[in-house]
């Protein structure tokens, strides 16, 4: 995919890097010629990423639902290839309580990795997209953005969020040339996911209720993020594209 979808020596900053989406499409990129630096609390796991990537990369280590690290996360992200080009959202947690479980600390927690971190990351990256002219901001929405899932409470909060978030960030930044959009991932096999997947009945009937009728793979999100990425997007903003089989479309 070159030409329009070329994300060849951009800089992209992905962060939940050490597992699942996250590291899926950090790799993604790194092997299409990016230069990405990941972002994730684990420095194990990261470590580990890089060393099974082609290409350029980095690591910033730093837990995202502490609000006090952003201003120097995002430093640290420059400090390696230079201010991102691409800001890529991919770190968040989902706690599965009832609603009568939820904890003020388990609630913030979501909340600000989900939530509060891409938002404030992104505006300490804007301005030098804006310098640039050029930016992307690619959200992870989800099915529970417009759905309500049991145990979810907290999760489908904040995924209302990043759609509303995404749509906000079009409207403040876009006539500066960076655009945002959000990628809604259906039932894709990651950590994050792991409990769903565990149980081979409750599995099959997530995939029986897409019109494709299966559950996502990794590679199902290349091309829907190579887009977003690249010039390809370049009149796409404000959108939300739902990458799930087709599971919101019943």
């Amino acid at each position: 995919m070159d030409g329009l979808f070329d994300v060849r020596d951009k800089v992209v900053c992905v962060t939940g890097a050490s597992s699942g989406i996250g590291r899926f499409m950090a790799t993604t990129l790194a092997d299409a010629g990016a230069r990405v630096v990941g972002v994730a609390r684990r420095a194990a796991q990261l470590e580990t990423w890089q060393d099974q990537t082609n290409g350029q990369t980095a690591a910033v280590v730093a837990d995202l639902s502490d609000r006090s690290v952003l201003t120097d996360t995002a430093a640290a992200v420059s400090a390696s290839f230079g201010a991102p080009d691409i800001l890529i959202n991919a770190a968040g947690v989902n706690t599965r309580q009832h609603a009568d479980a939820v904890t003020p600390q388990g609630w913030d927690q979501t909340l600000n990795l989900n939530l509060s971190a891409p938002f404030f990351l992104a505006q300490q990256m804007v301005p030098a997209m804006q310098t640039k002219g050029w930016g992307r901001i690619i959200n992870i929405a989800s099915l529970q953005s417009r759905r309500a899932f049991a145990n979810g409470i907290s999760y489908g909060a904040s995924k209302g969020g990043i759609e509303q978030l995404t749509r906000a960030m079009a409207e403040a930044w876009s006539s500066d040339g960076i655009t945002a959009n959000a990628l809604a991932p259906g039932f894709f096999q990651t950590e994050l996911t792991d409990a769903v997947f565990a149980d081979p009945v409750l599995a099959q009937n997530n995939a029986d209720q897409t019109c494709i009728g299966r559950n996502g793979v990794l590679a199902d999100l290349e091309g829907p993020l190579r887009f977003f990425c690249s010039g390809a997007s370049n009149y796409v903003t404000g959108q939300v594209l739902f990458v799930d089989g087709g599971f919101s479309a019943k």
